[in-house]
C-alpha cells in the first residue's frame, strides 16, 4: 500500500531547493512564521493558508490544495467537466503548430466570455486516487480537466512516455510507481518545474533536468486555459486547432521533457 504524501516534508525540500526560509516564505504569504513552520511539522493546512501559500511559491492553488491532500473548492474547480475530452485535443493539435499561432490558440482560448458552471463541473473520479504521489498527481490531472484516456493521449504526443490510460489509473491507485521519468513527463504537461514537482512528491531526480522545450510550455498553458472553457467552446477551439495543424494527428510525438 502506497504510503500518503507527506505534505510537510515535500513543502521543506521546496524550500531547501529554493534556498527559502521560514521568515522570507512567511513574509512573500502575508502569513505568520508559526503557521508555515507548523506546515512544515505536519500540520493540517486549511483554505487560509494554501492560497496565500501557492501565491508566494508561484503555483497554481488548485495544485497545493491537492497535494495537500485538501478538499479542492469548486470556485477553484475547472468549468465544465464535459469539456475535458476536446481539451486533450486542444492540446494535442495546438501543441504541434509554429510557436506564433500557438500563441494564438492560447489567446483566443483566454479571450472567450466565461460561462456559468453546469451541475456536475466537478472532476470525475475524485475518490479513485490514492493519497500517495501518484495520486496527488493524477489528481492534479484530474482537476485540469483531464480523463485518463486524455492523459494517455496527450503525453504520448508531448513525451517518450506511452502508456495505456489503464496504467495512469494504477498510478493513481498507488499500485504502480510514480517513477523518475514520470515525473520529468508529468511536470511539462504541468507547467511545474521539475526539481520543484520532484520536491514535492518525494520522488528524487538523477539528474537535473533540461530546460523545458517552448512546445511544453505552451501545452501545458493550453491545458490550463482550457479548464476554463465550456463544453461547447472547447469543442470549437479544438475544431480550429485541428484546423490549423496541416499534418495528420498522430504524425509524430515531441519530446518535450528530455530525453
Amino acid at each position: 500500500m502506497t504510503e500518503p504524501l507527506d505534505f510537510g516534508a515535500g513543502l521543506r525540500r521546496l524550500l531547501d531547493r529554493r534556498a527559502l526560509d521560514v521568515p522570507s516564505l512567511a513574509g512573500r504569504a502575508g502569513l505568520s512564521t508559526s503557521d508555515v513552520r507548523a506546515l512544515l511539522a505536519g500540520a493540517s493546512p486549511d483554505a487560509g493558508l494554501l492560497r496565500p501559500l501557492a501565491g508566494a511559491l508561484g503555483l497554481h492553488a488548485v495544485d497545493l490544495f491537492v497535494l495537500a491532500g485538501v478538499s479542492v473548492p469548486d470556485v477553484l474547480t475547472a468549468c465544465d467537466a464535459a469539456a475535458g475530452h476536446s481539451a486533450s485535443y486542444i492540446v494535442q493539435d495546438g501543441v504541434h503548430l509554429p510557436a506564433a499561432e500557438r500563441q494564438q490558440l492560447l489567446q483566443h482560448i483566454r479571450s472567450l466570455p466565461q460561462q456559468d458552471r453546469p451541475a456536475d463541473a466537478r472532476p470525475p473520479q475524485l475518490g479513485a486516487d490514492s493519497d500517495g504521489p501518484g495520486g496527488r498527481v493524477i489528481r492534479m490531472f484530474r482537476h485540469r480537466n483531464l480523463s485518463l484516456s486524455g492523459l494517455a493521449h496527450v503525453l504520448a504526443v508531448l513525451t517518450p512516455s506511452y502508456l495505456s490510460a489503464s496504467t495512469y489509473g494504477l498510478i493513481g491507485r498507488g499500485d504502480v510507481e510514480l517513477t523518475p521519468r514520470l515525473v520529468l513527463d508529468f511536470a511539462a504537461l504541468l507547467g511545474i518545474d521539475a526539481q520543484d514537482l520532484s520536491a514535492l512528491t518525494g520522488v528524487a531526480l538523477p539528474e537535473p533536468p533540461p530546460t523545458a522545450a517552448p512546445e511544453a510550455v505552451d501545452a501545458a498553458a493550453l491545458l490550463w486555459e482550457a479548464r476554463r472553457l465550456s463544453a461547447a467552446q472547447a469543442r470549437q477551439v479544438a475544431e480550429s486547432a485541428r484546423a490549423m495543424r496541416p499534418e495528420p494527428r498522430n504524425h509524430y510525438y515531441l519530446n518535450v521533457s528530455g530525453a
